[in-house]
């Protein structure tokens, strides 16, 4: 983010703009590195405010805290912003802050928008913090929205029909039970831009949400949309992004548009004021997918959308009676993933990697004790139909019950017994001798996956490890020399 020169000079031209009384008494909230907090301190000086006005910044992260004190001293600014650290609605105008502050600056914005918070920081700022109608940067976020067509990110959405294709026997989603097992209902943060020759566009840019920094925000909203089709086809996703008006004058802008939207000549669509994009990866465009199994179009069709947030998220509907609705009530053996696992629970050729690994792991050693170590669905289905005689015990320390609950709806489909399946439910640390049955192990296997951990470093899985060597330590005699990573 700190290398994002076109959000560096859109963020600088807009402090300096905002900040031109002397007295002016600027809040930065989640300070980070304190770059706009130093950007800040430095208009002020620039128009004569040192003495008069002030520069105040609260981060509640203490390790960032500390980097954001450094920064500020190795700048020599220690003495013209004002630190604490705590969250915003920690502070108090007569404790902390003098006086109410009449410039606002943040950046407390996910790829979404909404995600870290952004609606009740600004409602509790306005509530507590701030004087009435401040300044504020950014001025104004507006969120954007296209309907597009893409196999590729189908295959993020579809997991029933691409093991339909693969045919290798073992199903995750049986005929039946096709939504047994389907992608998150929320708005997924993805990189578009490289997947451009993969999609295609079935509407124009249009507007969905405005959110003005200098107002109180409502906790949540619901816009109906028409929107009119640009050509035939099956409507998979929304791909949505949000623009920056940084100042009051509109005339400074960021947007994290999709390269084939800055790249058109739209009117109407705000771009980055600077006509210079570096690639980034702090915010990215989102992806929205269509339910059911897409919404077939023809060109100039009128369509309408029903688009609301809360506090933190946006979502989306199509209102049209192709577009299967959601019930936001799911079944206890319902199981969300992400895009990328779904897809990857799908691709034929893993599949047959690692079916073809277990085959000859499981080969001439029946009957056997697998530990499945991680929260992989695929490999417990795998080993437990192929080896009907074996036990398979699955640590599902992420799934849990909803994972033995899954397992148990779709046992029949993949001609195998619960009897034969174990669920434990526990991370490896707490697994005991009694939670084996004393069972030699034979087979320790896993891809590694941790479900609620996929925003963690690659490195972080190998705790899959972690499982092998305590089975080690605390019963050397039960686990067995062959050991099959897959």
């Amino acid at each position: 983010m700190l290398n994002d020169a076109a959000r560096n000079r859109a963020y600088r031209c807009a402090i300096d703009a905002a900040v031109s009384d002397p007295s002016a008494r600027v809040l930065d909230i989640g300070a980070g590195t304190g770059l706009l907090s130093m950007m800040s301190a430095r208009a002020l000086g620039a128009v004569g405010g040192e003495g008069r006005g002030s520069v105040s910044v609260c981060e509640s992260y203490l390790p960032m805290g500390k980097l954001t004190r450094k920064v500020l001293r190795a700048n020599r600014m220690e003495n013209k912003v004002k630190l604490f650290h705590k969250r915003s609605d920690e502070l108090e105008v007569g404790v902390e802050l003098d006086s109410p502050a009449d410039v606002l600056v943040s950046e407390i914005l996910d790829s979404e928008l909404l995600g870290e918070g952004l609606i009740p920081t600004l409602q509790q700022a306005h509530d507590s913090l701030l004087v009435k109608n401040p300044k504020t940067v950014p001025y104004r976020a507006t969120t954007y929205g296209q309907l597009v067509e893409s196999p590729f990110l189908w295959k993020m959405h579809d997991l029933h029909s691409n093991e339909a294709n693969a045919a290798d026997g073992v199903w995750l989603t049986p005929d039946g039970m096709e939504n047994i097992v389907s992608v998150k209902l929320q708005q997924h943060a993805m990189q578009c831009d490289p997947l451009e020759d993969e999609i295609r566009l079935l509407s124009e840019p249009f507007k969905v949400f405005e959110f003005d920094f200098s107002e109180r925000p409502e906790s949540q909203r619901e816009n109906k949309i028409t929107i009119k089709t640009t050509g035939d086809g099956c409507v998979h996703a929304i791909i949505s992004w949000w623009v920056l008006q940084l100042d009051s004058a509109g005339s400074i802008f960021y947007s994290t548009a999709p390269k084939w939207v800055r790249q058109s000549s739209i009117k109407d669509l705000p771009q980055c004021t600077d006509d210079t994009k570096d690639w980034c990866d702090h915010w990215k465009h989102c992806v929205w997918f269509t339910q059911g199994r897409g919404a077939p179009v023809m060109k100039d069709q009128t369509l309408s959308l029903r688009a609301s947030h809360n506090l933190t998220s946006i979502s989306y509907q199509l209102l049209n009676p192709n577009d299967e609705a959601c019930n936001g009530n799911l079944k206890a053996d319902h199981l969300t993933l992400l895009p990328e696992r779904i897809a990857l629970y799908g691709d034929i050729c893993w599949r047959s990697a690692l079916i073809t690994a277990i085959k000859s792991a499981l080969s001439d050693r029946s009957p056997q004790t697998c530990i499945v170590a991680d929260d992989s669905i695929f490999l417990a289905l795998l080993v437990s139909s192929l080896s009907p005689s074996s036990k398979v015990i699955a640590m599902f320390p992420g799934l849990r019950d909803k994972g033995a609950t899954y397992l148990q709806a779709v046992a029949k489909a993949n001609n195998f017994s619960m009897d034969q399946i174990q669920v434990i439910g526990k991370r490896a640390a707490s697994l005991s001798t009694d939670d084996l049955e004393h069972k030699k192990i034979n087979l320790l296997v896993g891809e590694p996956f941790y479900c609620g951990s996929e925003g963690m470093l690659p490195w972080q899985n190998l705790r899959f490890c972690q499982l092998m060597l305590h089975i080690q330590v605390q019963t050397p005699s039960m686990l067995c020399s062959l050991l099959y990573f897959c």
